[in-house]
């Protein structure tokens, strides 16, 4: 049996600070599997093209011309994705060592799984550990998943999902109307088709920085996402409100965390 494929989008636009760091996570990476890493940048003019021209590993393949935005990136990055599983990682988070071994493993193990959720911890601006009272939030309830307490709230961390290619393009890309809950809105549509395979395992690393997209606009962008919750609830008003009323919840929770400098 041939050893699966993996590709990894990374969208990019004047990201270089943490890409290096980035960069290595992936780069680092073995196991019995092919790797495939495509950034997609939209134009960046710091550090990030010098660093993509230095790299000389055959398994990155990138390009940079102008776009419209992070969803029209990874959606780019996906059509040209030749692996068997896919997923994308922003260009300041990070994977686990081993974290792509075990996502070929899981899925060569599972062979009805369509796609796979992981751990995921949260790092700040050094890579220590932050936040940990969410992770651990995060963690309890994604041990007692199910499509509609996904309906009300949004526990999945993005840089954790994988999913076999084949699946992803029945689902459909992500919709570039969405700002910030793309990522929400792919795994209600996944979630509809099939359950994901779970995993109690930490795949990867998610950075909080003062100039990362989620760090401004909570209430702009939990409101979107209840807005996107509310295209699958169909007549499920509790899910509906509770959503909502979730949304106030992690609002001023994050402020609180923001207020004491976390």
């Amino acid at each position: 049996m041939p050893a699966p494929s993996i590709s990894i989008i990374t969208p990019s636009l004047n990201g270089g600070t943490y890409l290096p760091h980035t960069l290595n996570s992936i780069l680092s990476q073995q196991g019995d599997f092919d790797l495939q890493w495509l950034v997609i940048d939209g134009g960046s003019t710091d550090q990030t093209i010098p660093l993509l021209k230095s790299t000389t590993d055959p398994r990155l393949q990138w390009i940079s011309q102008s776009d419209t935005g992070q969803t029209s990136a990874i959606n780019k990055g996906l059509a040209m994705a030749k692996g068997d599983i896919v997923a994308w990682l922003n260009c300041d988070d990070l994977y686990a060592p081993g974290a792509l071994v075990t996502v070929a493993k899981a899925f060569e193990q599972n062979p009805a799984a369509q796609w796979l959720v992981g751990r995921c911890n949260i790092i700040d601006t050094l890579g220590n550990r932050a936040r940990q009272n969410v992770t651990k939030y995060k963690n309890r309830r994604l041990d007692s998943y199910t499509f509609k307490s996904l309906l009300r709230m949004n526990f999945i961390s993005q840089p954790v999902v994988f999913w076999r290619k084949s699946f992803g393009s029945s689902i459909g890309q992500l919709d570039e109307s969405l700002y910030w809950t793309m990522d929400y809105d792919l795994w209600l549509r996944m979630a509809q088709a099939s359950p994901p395979l779970i995993i109690n395992q930490t795949l990867a690393s998610f950075r909080v920085h003062d100039s990362s997209k989620s760090r401004g606009g909570y209430r702009a962008q939990f409101v979107e996402g209840y807005r996107v919750a509310c295209r699958y609830a169909g007549h499920d008003r509790l899910s509906r409100w509770l959503h909502r009323l979730n949304v106030e919840k992690i609002v001023w929770g994050y402020r609180a965390l923001r207020a004491v400098g976390r």
